[in-house]
């Protein structure tokens, strides 16, 4: 598997990265076998990067890793974690609980050291949180030698470029903005490029919107994206491939990002992904399904503090 460099870490991160919010039971209940073995077959295939947060499954997902990362030799794989962000009304970004996160979450996952820490969902809380006191106390861990990079982590881009203009970060990681659908993300590159910040995007299937698998009940497509998207779909399937596959090696390609993180607690759906990355991307056809997603093109909706987004990004 390709990779590429992460900003000015000086890591070197595979191009397909591995989403372990799956296996916290984010999306569906799991079977805790498959689940672990969704792991090893990311790293068997060559994935080196492993990314989880305290809020994935309230700790299941730290703590399922934590079963099998101590038979995985360290110097295999890079892990990020995130905190902030502990159940789906429940923040807390304050330097103690900083201090306490990390711990826990290195001995939920049974490690040494967090390759990168992001502030997970910031668009929840008041940004100045973030920069006075959160980034300061991830600092100091890193001083500590528990954590080598820091990063942020949400969904508004308004987030992402406030957060360059005020702060010192390693790392940023965007979600469901390089799909086929949204390309918001793009805003990011040059910034980043310019402070040696790394760039990585995640949920290339948007929650699941660009598969043939049902949504979650959190989802907050609308009716007429929905609709768009069940259109591309059987578009895709009309020509002889799955919408997934298309979305996978689309949001993969783009060299402006070190990595796409994708997850699943299926390991045959793990390995099915790195056969995928090895056919050639089909041009044509993501020029047909961008022009179905022509009416709905970059949708996105509001997360977190009003604020924190901007209604016209």
């Amino acid at each position: 598997m390709d990779h590429r460099a992460l900003g000015n870490t000086g890591l070197s991160l595979s191009v397909l990265g591995y989403g372990a919010s799956s296996i916290g039971q984010e999306f569906r209940q799991v079977e805790i076998g498959e689940a672990l073995r969704s792991v090893n077959v990311a790293l068997d295939r060559g994935i080196n990067l492993i990314d989880t947060a305290a809020y994935y499954g309230r700790g299941m997902s730290e703590l399922l890793l934590g079963r099998i990362l101590p038979d995985i030799p360290r110097e295999s794989y890079l892990l990020s974690t995130k905190l902030g962000r502990y159940a789906p009304a429940h923040f807390d970004f304050s330097a103690k609980r900083v201090a306490e996160s990390v711990d826990v979450s290195l001995e939920r996952m049974k490690i040494d050291c967090i390759d990168i820490l992001f502030c997970h969902d910031i668009e929840f809380v008041d940004m100045d949180i973030i920069v006075n006191e959160t980034l300061p106390a991830i600092r100091k861990q890193i001083e500590k030698g528990k954590v080598r990079f820091v990063g942020v982590s949400g969904y508004p881009i308004k987030i992402f470029t406030e957060m360059l203009g005020r702060s010192d970060l390693d790392v940023i990681l965007t979600y469901s903005h390089y799909t086929l659908l949204n390309d918001m993300a793009l805003k990011l590159v040059e910034p980043c490029q310019e402070k040696g910040v790394g760039l990585i995007t995640a949920a290339p299937f948007s929650g699941r919107l660009l598969t043939q698998a049902p949504l979650p009940e959190w989802h907050q497509a609308t009716p007429d994206v929905r609709r768009v998207a069940a259109e591309a779909a059987a578009f895709c399937e009309k020509h002889g491939t799955d919408i997934a596959k298309l979305a996978l090696q689309y949001s993969v390609a783009n060299d402006c990002f070190a990595t796409c993180l994708a997850g699943s607690a299926n390991p045959d759906r793990v390995d099915q992904w790195c056969d995928w990355l090895e056919e050639p991307l089909d041009q044509q056809l993501v020029a047909d399904v961008k022009s179905i997603f022509e009416p709905i093109d970059n949708w996105f909706y509001l997360s977190g503090r009003p604020e924190n987004n901007d209604a016209t990004e």
